[in-house]
C-alpha cells in the first residue's frame, strides 16, 4: 500500500514539475537601457532579435466593450468569401455563443473553409449541442490540449490567444473572451471593460501564422495556399508586427518583448493588466525605468475579479514598486480585463498577454506591436478615460491594509508562478 501510494505521489509530482516547467532558461539578470523606443536599434531588436519582422503598412483600428467588438467581428464573419480561422480561450454557452455558432456555421454551408480552435479548459462552459450544430454545417472544430492521458505533460499549457482571421486579410485580437460577460458596454459588474482590435494589411499574414501554427499542433494538419495567404497589400501607415509565445517554443520570448520595451523608455510607461503578477525581474526593469525619469502607471482590476486569487498575489508586489513611484490604480466598477502597454508614445502593444507568469512562461500567448504615434496617442486617451475610473492605491494605503489581509497576500503570492 505505502508502495503505491509513493508511486502516485511521484507521479503527481514529475506532472507538476512537468507542467510549471518550460525547459528554457529564464532571464535572470537585468537588461541594461542602451536606446530609446525611436531609435533604429530598437526596432532591429524587436524584429530581428525577438520576434517575426515589423512590416509597414497596416491599419489597426480599435474596439472598445462588447458592444462595439462583436458586431465587428460578426460582420466579418457574415462577409467570408474563402476561409475563418477562429482561435479563442474563451468560448460559452449563451446569446453571444449563439450568435457567433450560428455566423460560423452559415459560412461553413456556403463553402467557406471555417476552422475554430477551442481552448479545453477555457470552453468547458460551451456546450456540446452548440458545438455539434457548428461540425454538422461543416465547421472543423478541434479543442487544444483536451484532458488526455498523452496530454498529462502538457495540461497547463493553454493556448490563451484570440485571434480571428477572414480571407487572410481581415484580423482581430485583444482580450475578449465569447461569452456573456464580455457583452455591453461595461455599464455594470456583469459586463466587463475590454478592448479587441481589428487589423488590416500585411501583419494579418503574420496573425494567420501564429494561428495556423497552433491548428497544426492540435490537428497534425498544415492548412496553406492562397485562400489562407493572399497577396496583402498596404492598406495604412502603421508598422506592426504579430508577437507570439509558447512553451513548446519560445516560451520566454514574450516576457523578454516586455522587458526590452520597458527597458528603452525614456519617458512613460502605461500598462492595463487585467492580472498583474510581475515578478523579481520585471519589478527590477520597472524601478530601473522610475530612477531613469519615467513615468509608470498600471491599471489592473479592484474588487470586481474573476480571480481574486490572483488579486491577492498582486497586491503582495506591489511594496517596491509603489516605494519607486509606481502610479497603481484599481478600477472600480466592474471587472477590468484589457491587456495593453504603450511607451513614450511611440509603440503599444495589445493582445491576449498578461503582465504574470503564467502568461509569460506557461500560456501561448499573441501580442500585436503597433509602432505609430496617432494609435498610441488614441490608446493613451482611453486609458486616460479608464483611470477616471479607478481608484489609485498610494504606498500608505497599501502599507494600512489590515494584518490578515497581508498574511492572505503573502501566503498567495508563494503560488504566482502557477496561477
Amino acid at each position: 500500500m505505502l508502495i503505491a501510494l509513493g508511486v502516485v505521489l511521484a507521479l503527481l509530482a514529475a506532472l507538476l514539475y512537468v507542467n510549471l516547467g518550460t525547459g528554457e532558461r529564464r532571464v535572470t539578470e537585468e537588461i541594461p537601457h542602451l536606446y530609446p523606443v525611436d531609435d533604429p536599434q530598437f526596432f532591429r531588436a524587436m524584429g530581428m532579435l525577438l520576434g517575426p519582422g515589423i512590416v509597414q503598412g497596416n491599419r489597426v483600428d480599435a474596439l472598445h466593450n462588447g458592444d462595439a467588438i462583436f458586431p465587428a467581428m460578426l460582420e466579418a464573419i457574415r462577409g467570408a468569401r474563402q476561409t475563418v480561422l477562429f482561435e479563442t480561450f474563451i468560448y460559452w454557452s449563451g446569446e453571444i455563443g449563439d450568435e457567433f455558432a450560428d455566423a460560423l456555421s452559415e459560412r461553413a454551408r456556403a463553402g467557406v473553409k471555417v476552422h475554430v480552435l477551442m481552448d479545453w479548459l477555457g470552453c468547458l462552459k460551451v456546450d456540446d449541442e452548440l458545438v455539434d450544430q457548428m461540425k454538422d454545417a461543416g465547421v472543423e472544430v478541434h479543442r487544444f490540449h483536451p484532458l488526455r492521458w498523452y496530454n498529462l505533460g502538457r495540461i497547463n499549457n493553454r493556448t490563451h490567444r484570440k485571434l480571428l482571421i477572414v480571407d487572410g486579410r481581415i484580423g482581430f485580437t485583444g482580450g475578449v473572451g465569447i461569452a456573456p460577460p464580455w457583452t455591453g458596454h461595461a455599464q455594470d459588474e456583469d459586463h466587463w471593460r475590454d478592448s479587441h482590435f481589428r487589423v488590416e494589411g500585411p501583419v494579418v499574414a503574420q496573425m494567420q501564422g501564429v494561428m495556423l501554427s497552433n491548428w497544426s499542433k492540435a490537428t497534425g494538419r498544415i492548412l496553406h495556399g492562397p485562400d489562407y495567404f493572399p497577396t496583402l497589400r498596404e492598406v495604412g501607415s502603421q508598422p506592426a508586427q504579430m508577437f507570439h509565445s509558447s512553451p513548446s517554443g519560445g516560451s520566454e520570448s514574450m516576457q523578454l518583448m516586455y522587458l526590452i520595451a520597458i527597458t528603452a523608455a525614456v519617458k512613460t510607461i502605461d500598462m492595463s493588466s487585467a492580472y498583474f503578477v510581475p515578478d523579481e525581474m520585471a519589478r527590477i526593469a520597472l524601478v530601473a525605468a522610475l530612477k531613469r525619469g519615467v513615468r509608470v502607471r498600471v491599471i489592473t482590476p479592484g474588487k470586481h475579479t474573476d480571480q481574486k486569487s490572483v488579486r491577492r498575489a498582486s497586491r503582495a508586489l506591489w511594496g517596491d514598486l509603489l516605494k519607486a513611484g509606481v502610479e497603481i490604480y484599481e478600477y472600480r466598477h466592474t471587472m477590468y480585463h484589457c491587456k495593453m502597454m504603450m511607451v513614450d508614445g511611440m509603440m503599444s502593444s495589445v493582445g491576449s498577454t498578461n503582465f504574470d507568469p503564467r502568461s509569460f512562461h506557461l500560456n501561448d500567448e499573441a501580442n500585436l506591436n503597433v509602432y505609430d504615434r496617432g494609435f498610441t496617442a488614441r490608446l493613451t486617451e482611453v486609458f486616460e478615460a479608464d483611470i477616471q475610473r479607478s481608484k489609485r492605491i498610494t504606498l500608505e494605503m497599501w502599507q494600512d491594509r489590515p494584518r490578515l489581509e497581508k498574511i492572505r497576500e503573502r501566503a498567495t503570492a508563494l503560488l504566482s508562478p502557477m496561477l
